[in-house]
């Protein structure tokens, strides 16, 4: 399981990142100043990333940039200062990401894939109660036993396993697993849907009028 650093002084903001964290199966760690950082990076504390607002009190945002960088960990800068001379500061001092406040949390969430992809920290394997997910060979597996997937499944129950407990329209499903210009309609991906539940045994659930969630405890 990926861990997220979430250092974030505003209680509210951090509370809603970790659970939406914990939701799509990120273990998060939550500290409230940058001194809280550095003493918890001192004590051994490591992380798959880091989000970080800037504006902190005792040790700014930007003052981790360094710390967090001898130990490792990216960064990615979430915070309400959204004027150029702060995002080229932020960029330019080693953050992979300045996120401006307010922001999506899909946004983020598909910000924080693509650094992690970037850092080779992408989960090899995806456990959904007794179905496992090998993402490096391409591979399902459930109680155990093989699964006969299809390209266009296996890639569906990746996207829908990478976004779990939350709804994906049929148009985005399209766009992420067929590509931007196909024309087949959506009734396609409701077959494939139908297959896939068949196959796994997943509680992948309609989502009316807008597309599929996977459900995960």
């Amino acid at each position: 399981m990926r861990k997220i650093l979430i250092a974030e002084d505003e209680l509210a903001i951090n509370k809603m990142l970790c659970m939406n964290l914990e939701l799509m199966g990120y273990e998060t760690v939550a500290k409230y100043d940058g001194q809280q950082v550095i003493d918890w990076l001192n004590q051994g504390g490591s992380a798959d990333l880091a989000l970080v607002d800037v504006m902190m009190p005792n040790v700014d945002g930007f003052a981790l940039l360094e710390p967090l960088r001898a130990h490792s960990i990216p960064m990615i800068f979430l915070t309400a200062r959204g004027d150029l001379e702060a995002k080229l500061r932020g960029l330019t001092g080693g953050a992979e990401d300045y996120i401006v406040k307010p922001f999506e949390m899909m946004e983020l969430l598909v910000r924080m894939e693509k650094v992690l992809e970037r850092r080779g920290t992408v989960e090899e394997r995806i456990v959904l109660g007794n179905v496992t997910i090998d993402t490096k060979k391409r591979a399902v597996s459930r109680n155990g036993s093989d699964l006969n997937l299809t390209p266009m499944e296996f890639d569906l129950l990746l996207l829908l396993a990478k976004k779990k407990n939350m709804a994906l329209s049929r148009d985005r499903l399209l766009h992420e697993v067929w590509g931007i210009r196909y024309e087949g309609g959506t009734r396609t991906v409701d077959v494939h849907m139908a297959q896939l539940r068949k196959k796994t045994g997943l509680n992948i659930v309609s989502v009316p009028k807008i597309g599929y969630r996977l459900e995960v405890d």
